[in-house]
C-alpha cells in the first residue's frame, strides 16, 4: 500500500517550489535588466552633448576594480604617454619637451633594448603599431610620425587638426583622442578622418582621454587625473564599464608628484591575455586582473573569449544574490525532491 509524505517532506517540497519560484522571478529580472541596459552597436557617429565633465553623479556605468598579479621594472624617468605591447616587448612613447623618445622595452627587466629620441620641440603622445610600423603623435604640434617597426627610422610625417593625446587601432582604422571627449577615426594610410564619436556615460561626456588600447572590441582609456580607466563601445561611444584603480600608485614605491605621475599606459598581451598598466615616471609596470563588482556575476578580464564592450551586455547585468541562493537551495533539495516523487498505485513500500 502507497506510505503518505510526512510533515517535513511536504514542507521540504514547499520550500523547494518556493526556491524555484524565486530564481525563475531573478532570472527574469536579469535579462529584463540586460536587454534595457544593452547599447545597440552601430556604426561611428558624433553626438552633441557638450564635453564638460569628467565624471559625474549621472554615472551609470559598473565599476570594477582590479587585482595586481605581477609587478615588472620601468624607467623612472619614462613619463609614459603611450604604451603597446607586441610580440613580447613593450613600446613606449616617453613625452616632455627635451625628453620625448620612442621605446622598446624588455618587460621582464625594464631595460630600454631600443630608443629613438625626438627633437626638442616635439612632446610625445600616443602611440600604435599598424602593418609594421609604428604610429606616434605629438602634443601640440599638428604633427604625427611613422617609424619602421624593426629599426625605428622616420619614414614619414602627417598632420592632423586637433591636439595629439591617445591612439590605438581596431585592425582597419586608427582612433585617436585629442583631451576632449571624443574620439576619432583615421583611414591609416592617408591619415584622414573618416568618423567620430562622443564618448559618454549615460547623459554624461567623458572629457581628458588619455592613453588608448583597443582590447576584445573595446576602446580602453585613461582619464587624464584620475585613476580610471573607460571601457568604451567604439560604435555608440557609451562608457559600459569602469576600471577603478584607486591604490595602484602606492605600490610603485616611488613619491610621485600627484599632480603629473599620474595613471597612463594601457597594453595588452592578447596571445597570453595579460593586461598591463603604468604611469607617467613609474617604477613599475603593473599586470592586473579586472574584479567584478560583488553583486554581477560577471567573469575577470582573464577569461578567455569575454569582452567589456556593449556587444555582450550579459556581464554587467544586475544578478540579485537571490538568484545563485535559490539555485543553491534547489541544488541541495534535490534528493529530497527525488524521494518526494509521487508512487503509484502499483508501487509498494
Amino acid at each position: 500500500m502507497r506510505r503518505p509524505a510526512g510533515r517535513t517532506a511536504r514542507v521540504a517540497f514547499a520550500v523547494a517550489l518556493v526556491a524555484l519560484v524565486l530564481a525563475g522571478g531573478a532570472a527574469a529580472f536579469y535579462y529584463v535588466g540586460v536587454s534595457r541596459s544593452t547599447p545597440s552597436a552601430t556604426t561611428s557617429t558624433t553626438t552633441t552633448a557638450s564635453p564638460t565633465t569628467t565624471t559625474g553623479s549621472a554615472a551609470s556605468a559598473p565599476v570594477y576594480t582590479y587585482r595586481v598579479l605581477n609587478a615588472y621594472p620601468h624607467d623612472g624617468d619614462d613619463f609614459t604617454e603611450g604604451l603597446v605591447y607586441y610580440n613580447g616587448f613593450l613600446y613606449e612613447s616617453s613625452g616632455l619637451y627635451g625628453n620625448s623618445s620612442l621605446r622598446r622595452v624588455d618587460i621582464d627587466t625594464g631595460q630600454v633594448l631600443q630608443i629613438h629620441n625626438l627633437s626638442s620641440e616635439y612632446f610625445g603622445e600616443g602611440i600604435t603599431i599598424v602593418n609594421s610600423t609604428i604610429i606616434q603623435l605629438t602634443w601640440q604640434n599638428d604633427t604625427g610620425f611613422v617609424y619602421d617597426l624593426d629599426s625605428f627610422s622616420l619614414l614619414h610625417n602627417f598632420s592632423y587638426p586637433t591636439q595629439g593625446w591617445g591612439l590605438t587601432n581596431n585592425g582597419s582604422q586608427l582612433i585617436m583622442s585629442d583631451g576632449t571627449a571624443n574620439l576619432y577615426f583615421l583611414n591609416p594610410q592617408t591619415f584622414q578622418r573618416t568618423g567620430e564619436i562622443t564618448v559618454h556615460d549615460g547623459a554624461t561626456p567623458i572629457v581628458d582621454l588619455n592613453s588608448l588600447d583597443y582590447i576584445n572590441g573595446s576602446v580602453f582609456a585613461n582619464v587624464w587625473l584620475t585613476n580610471r580607466i573607460a571601457v568604451i563601445n567604439p560604435g555608440t561611444g557609451q562608457v559600459t564599464a569602469w576600471i577603478d584603480l584607486t591604490g595602484i600608485e602606492n605600490m610603485t614605491g616611488c613619491h610621485c608628484d600627484v599632480g603629473n605621475d599620474v595613471l597612463n599606459g594601457i597594453a595588452y598581451d592578447a596571445q597570453d591575455n595579460r593586461l598591463f598598466v603604468t604611469g607617467k615616471e613609474w617604477p613599475s609596470v603593473f599586470q592586473i586582473e579586472i574584479v567584478p563588482p560583488l553583486f554581477q556575476l560577471a567573469p575577470s578580464h582573464r577569461l578567455p573569449g569575454r569582452q567589456l564592450d556593449g556587444a555582450e551586455a550579459k556581464p554587467y547585468g544586475f544578478t540579485p544574490i537571490i538568484f545563485s541562493t535559490s539555485a543553491s537551495i534547489i541544488w541541495n533539495f534535490l534528493p529530497s525532491l527525488a524521494s518526494l516523487r509521487p508512487t503509484s498505485s502499483r508501487e509498494v513500500k
